[in-house]
């Protein structure tokens, strides 16, 4: 099942416990994010403002007790889109959200075959598709599926990789 829009937000903000992302890309086209990384690649600034809907959203989730997560695996050289990133995660990190860096460089991907995904208290898995420029294409809600390969992958990926403060500060 895709979900887009409302249904999107409908689904994921209804998760209880745990909801986990996997992102492998070296760069993603986001309409919401176009003016922000804009300015940001101009000026070298980011001034995300308190009320950033992402950001009330993660202090909601932390509030209530859920949490939120992902690890980021990248490849060096960083892509101008992963600098921007960095530029962004102290902001989210702040508002409550987990970050890790899985930093495959020189090594064998312990991730390696894995399509972006979100996992929802380990249960529910939603394929992230992307064009080849980054752009998302949609998101599919795996029905019936076996969330194990899925959770394995949240397994190693938090296993390999260090938090996003300490990959930074490095």
């Amino acid at each position: 099942m895709r979900l887009e829009g409302d249904d999107w937000t409908r689904f994921f903000d209804s998760f209880h416990r745990d909801a986990f992302r996997l992102e492998t890309l070296p760069a993603y086209g986001v309409a919401s994010e176009e003016t922000e990384y804009r300015i940001w690649r101009e000026t070298g600034r980011l001034d995300v403002p308190a009320d950033d809907e992402w950001l009330v959203r993660l202090r909601a989730f932390r509030s209530a007790g859920r949490t939120i997560g992902r690890v980021r695996v990248l490849a060096r050289p960083l892509t101008q889109y992963m600098r921007y990133q960095f530029a962004f995660y102290p902001y989210s990190s702040a508002a409550g959200e987990s970050i890790r860096i899985l930093d495959v460089t020189g090594r064998a991907n312990p991730v390696a075959g894995a399509q972006d995904f979100w996992l929802f208290d380990e249960s529910k898995v939603v394929l992230m598709h992307y064009a080849d420029d980054g752009t998302q294409t949609g998101r599919e809600l795996l029905e019936g599926a076996d969330p194990a390969p899925y959770v394995e992958w949240k397994r190693r990926a938090l296993r390999d990789s260090v938090p996003f403060s300490e990959y930074r500060d490095a």
